[in-house]
């Protein structure tokens, strides 16, 4: 039996088949879930404006946060990787490109992420990023880029880098989405776990999380980045690109500078 906060993404989506074509999944992926997994909670949300907090009030609830208050800087980490995540798990829908053309920059190197990625916003449409996003991601038997740990640091899909990606996962309690075909180490996953483990939605020490973004994040998903800026046919995704590039940079400055 679906829950409430479930019924609602689907029915703001529109069914069953256009929320698993909205985040990027299989129509059976989402017929059996029961309630939104963790892990989803952000591209649902995206993909349908139901907000997390009515997804998924045990995780996001005022009650679920208020034993221990996040730090800001935490929240601004897991706001960046939950923006990444939305964008590299589904093209963006034209509230959410409404959104994003709304973002300030400053000086820094990430307001200036910001900065470009609201103009990209502005500039384009709904329709044409879907059209990008295929042809980067998906394609006709294959996109573009291939968004997959294993990949970038074997050169072949589903190797060692993605079950030894499985065993933290168990490690750190998060599960993966039953009956979902896809693998762990999609970098759109990854920055979903990234987001829970800054948020604090995934219970983790500042060493573990250090520990799992040198393994399975910092040791690749750079090179993807800068190969969505280069990529012949990004448009949009140059400037998605270039704030993961950035963010990238911050977050290994200062997981080092904290070692």
């Amino acid at each position: 039996m679906r829950d409430d906060g479930l019924d609602r993404a689907i029915d703001a989506a529109g069914g069953i088949a256009q929320l698993a074509r909205k985040i990027g999944i299989s129509q059976p992926s989402v017929s059996n879930w029961s309630r939104v997994p963790a892990q989803r909670v952000v591209a649902v949300e995206a993909a349908t404006g139901v907000s997390r907090t009515d997804l998924r009030p045990d995780l996001y609830s005022e009650q679920a946060v208020a034993a221990e208050p996040l730090d800001p800087i935490d929240a601004a980490r897991a706001q960046e990787y939950a923006l990444l995540a939305t964008l590299l798990s589904a093209p963006p829908s034209k509230r959410l490109l409404e959104q994003l053309a709304a973002l300030t920059g400053d000086a820094t190197p990430l307001g200036r992420a910001h900065a470009d990625l609201a103009r990209a916003a502005s500039d384009t449409v709904a329709a044409k990023i879907e059209r990008e996003y295929f042809d980067l991601f998906v394609g006709l038997g294959r996109g573009e880029l291939l968004p997959y740990a294993s990949y970038y640091l074997t050169g072949f899909l589903n190797e060692r880098p993605l079950s030894r990606l499985r065993a933290d996962l168990t490690a750190l309690g998060i599960e993966r989405v039953a009956n979902s075909s896809e693998p762990e180490d999609n970098a759109a996953i990854l920055c979903e776990v990234m987001a829970g483990l800054a948020g604090g939605s995934f219970e983790a020490s500042p060493e573990a999380q250090r520990a799992f973004f040198e393994k399975h994040v910092s040791s690749w998903m750079g090179r993807l980045f800068a190969d969505m800026e280069s990529a012949e046919n990004a448009r949009f995704y140059r400037a998605v690109g270039a704030l993961g590039r950035a963010l990238l940079e911050i977050e290994t400055e200062a997981f080092t500078f904290a070692n």
